[in-house]
């Protein structure tokens, strides 16, 4: 019987990577994104080789969430893996500089819509013994940057979720695994950097980043690990990168 992912923010970057590693695996799928056009065209592209569904809702707005996940057909309501991959970096200034605007959009999206997703999901699993979920950090998570405070913050939080929930739930036979990319060319700086493509291009400039498609290579190789064994926490770095505003370039 094939197993069933949730996957959030699946239309682009990290997400829709994991997507298609999932579905050459026989994955099905429940894809969930913001963006409709994008869900429809990446579930029509994948439903050639899985079942799928898609939900369209912000992982920001806890009633969106719990409404979204309450209407999944039932054939896919047995959820074996959950991939909170949705998130977000607003601005990069000093935190005396800093905007309540950004600052609530990265609070409430990798930490709240986290949390939200999870609560939503997490019953299920306990209900039936088993289940797998994949929270997406980042190595701001793991070190703190100047003019990143926040968003380094909201990455810090997720560490400590995921940590409480390897407590609370491996008695329940859920596995929790956290991934925390370094830098992984994918729309992350256009975002970060309000549309500003100069400027998000000069991130990844003079060195070979990471790839969506290396993280999701990851997340596979964590979820289809022996029954015995839980990958825990991955750090991942690209060759060029020592820390996360450390970088070799050429």
């Amino acid at each position: 019987m094939s197993r069933i992912a949730l996957i959030t923010g699946a239309t682009s970057g990290i997400g829709k990577a994991t997507a298609e590693a999932f579905a050459k695996s026989g994955i099905d799928l429940i894809l969930c994104g913001r963006r409709q056009e994008r869900l429809t065209e990446l579930a029509d592209a994948l439903g050639k080789q899985v079942k799928i569904t898609t939900l369209l809702f912000d992982v920001r707005n806890g009633d969106e969430v719990l409404k979204a996940i309450a209407s999944i057909p039932s054939d896919f309501h047995a959820i074996d893996i959950l991939v909170n991959n949705a998130g977000n970096a607003h601005g990069m200034s000093p935190i005396q500089d800093g905007d309540f605007n950004d600052w609530d959009a990265m609070m409430d999206g990798n930490v709240k819509g986290l949390l939200y997703v999870s609560k939503a999901v997490i019953g299920g699993m306990i209900e039936r013994g088993k289940g797998h979920i994949v929270n997406l950090s980042s190595v701001a998570g793991k070190q703190t940057y100047a003019n990143g405070a926040v968003y380094c913050a909201s990455k810090k939080a997720v560490e400590a979720i995921s940590e409480g929930m390897r407590l609370d739930l491996t008695q329940h036979g859920i596995k929790i695994t956290n991934i925390a990319p370094g830098a992984v060319e994918t729309e992350f700086s256009l975002v970060r950097f309000k549309g500003d493509e100069n400027r998000a291009a000069k991130v990844y400039e003079g060195f070979d980043p990471l790839r969506a498609e290396d993280i999701a290579d990851t997340i596979l190789y964590a979820v289809n690990a022996p029954a015995h064994v839980t990958i825990a926490d991955v750090t991942i770095y690209a060759a060029a990168q020592a820390a996360p505003t450390t970088v070799y370039r050429k």
